[in-house]
């Protein structure tokens, strides 16, 4: 199981970094990204803290951390510049919090996102636009599918959207809490839910595999 999108205690999450990986390891995990939420108040320290996590683990080969940081509920027109800073501090992973049917995202969001080559992916994007989903496809941002509840309602709508303009899916748990993390099985019913064939459920899975390894090059 590869999860790119995570949380601790950092942000609103409920574990330390420490635990939050263990647990990982222990249901499987070959990979994780903590992706705590970040605006202009604590994206320094967020990303600091990410990179110590992971470099502490990484030292022990058993599972890989990725540092990464997830832009939140910020004006629209300064995602790109938050991103670029991510990137100069050291974070490996840029996710933005897209415009979920269960909080108020500013509009636009989605469209701030995936016009901006430093972000990888749009994190449950809702009901994201026919021209957005093609901007995404134009500039390699990557649209998650999510196993979180609230969250998922919309992934029938991502799904279509994204295949429809040829962008790329990625399967991510947007995990908060222990109970979140999941297994390789549920992953591939989560995506097959979101109305995707066998095919298309491997390509994503294949998906989470390809970013990992771009940005730990």
């Amino acid at each position: 199981m590869i999860d790119l999108h995570t949380h601790t205690f950092a942000s609103d999450g409920v574990l330390v970094p420490s635990e939050l990986i263990r647990r990982a390891l222990v249901a499987g995990y070959r990979a994780i990204a903590i992706t705590d939420h970040a605006d202009e108040s604590n994206i320094e320290e967020l990303v600091e803290k990410a990179i110590l996590a992971a470099d502490a683990w990484n030292e022990q080969g058993s599972i890989h951390v990725v540092p990464g940081i997830e832009i939140t509920h910020v004006p629209p027109e300064k995602i790109a510049p938050m991103a670029a800073l991510a990137r100069d501090l050291g974070a490996r992973l840029v996710v933005v919090h897209g415009e979920t049917i269960t909080e108020p995202v500013a509009p636009g969001t989605n469209s701030a996102a995936v016009a901006c080559h430093d972000v990888d992916i749009l994190a449950h994007p809702g009901l994201i636009s026919s021209s957005d989903a093609k901007s995404a496809a134009e500039n390699g941002v990557y649209l998650e599918i999510s196993a979180r509840k609230g969250h998922a309602m919309a992934n029938g709508r991502v799904a279509f959207e994204a295949l429809t303009a040829d962008a790329k899916l990625i399967l991510n748990t947007d995990a908060h809490a222990p109970q979140d993390l999941i297994d390789v099985d549920w992953a591939r019913t989560v995506l097959e839910a979101a109305g995707l064939n066998e095919e298309e459920v491997e390509t994503a899975m294949r998906n989470s595999e390809e970013l990992l390894e771009a940005v730990t090059e």
